[in-house]
């Protein structure tokens, strides 16, 4: 039998328990969705959003790509953000990273990946903006660990930083931003940076904008 075959017979088993527990359950699944959190994460197949967070189906809007970054040209991101934000009006934003990610480790070499260098260079310009910090760490794996960690800190001001979110804080205390990290050896996550609002020290004044004033309506 290949590989695949496998994942059409596991889907079989998993839809036939569900339905044992609960008859309704796919009417009701299919209805709609109201997820509370929007999960921004990476795409390595050992950091599954759902079992890590232990969330069912409905529960938690997912968006991954390599070593969980926010760009703010990711047209696919930025429409998943604005979705989530406007339209299931989540109320907390996740953007988990993991220690081990290939792709924070890639970006430490000066190694040519081919196309995904210009991917890598997202995560190169937060290495060059802790060069300071990190070259004081002589440990490599804890240099590596810690470029993880920063690596989170940046992306979750760069959610902040979009006219998506700061446009919902306008309007409403939500959506709060959390910056984890999964350490694989334990499957524990480890929090590391929360936003709550424009007004938090941690994002530069410079990138909050004036909505009352009307210079920006919409991302």
């Amino acid at each position: 039998m290949e590989s695949y075959q496998k994942l059409l017979l596991a889907n079989k088993a998993w839809a036939s328990e569900k339905l044992q527990l609960d008859p309704t359950y796919f009417t009701k699944l299919a209805a709609d969705q109201k997820p509370e959190f929007l999960w921004i994460g990476c795409s390595d197949s050992r950091v599954p959003a759902d079992q890590v967070s232990g969330t069912q189906p409905g529960e938690i809007f997912v968006h991954r790509n390599v070593a969980n970054l926010v760009i703010h040209t990711d047209m696919s991101m930025l429409s998943v953000l604005q979705y989530a934000v406007e339209v299931l009006k989540v109320k907390h934003i996740l953007v988990v990273g993991h220690y081990q990610c290939g792709g924070v480790k890639a970006s430490m070499t000066n190694k040519d990946y081919g196309l995904i260098n210009n991917w890598l260079r997202h995560i190169k310009d937060v290495y060059s903006k802790y060069w300071h910090e990190l070259q004081k760490i002589d440990n490599e794996q804890e240099r590596f660990d810690r470029l993880v960690e920063v690596n989170v800190v940046e992306q979750v001001k760069n959610v902040a930083k979009t006219t998506i979110v700061q446009n919902a804080w306008a309007n409403s205390e939500y959506p709060m931003i959390h910056g984890w990290v999964l350490n694989l050896h334990t499957g524990l996550i480890k929090s590391i940076i929360e936003i709550e609002s424009k007004d938090d020290d941690a994002l530069e004044e410079v990138y909050n904008f004036d909505f009352e004033m009307g210079k920006v309506k919409k991302a």
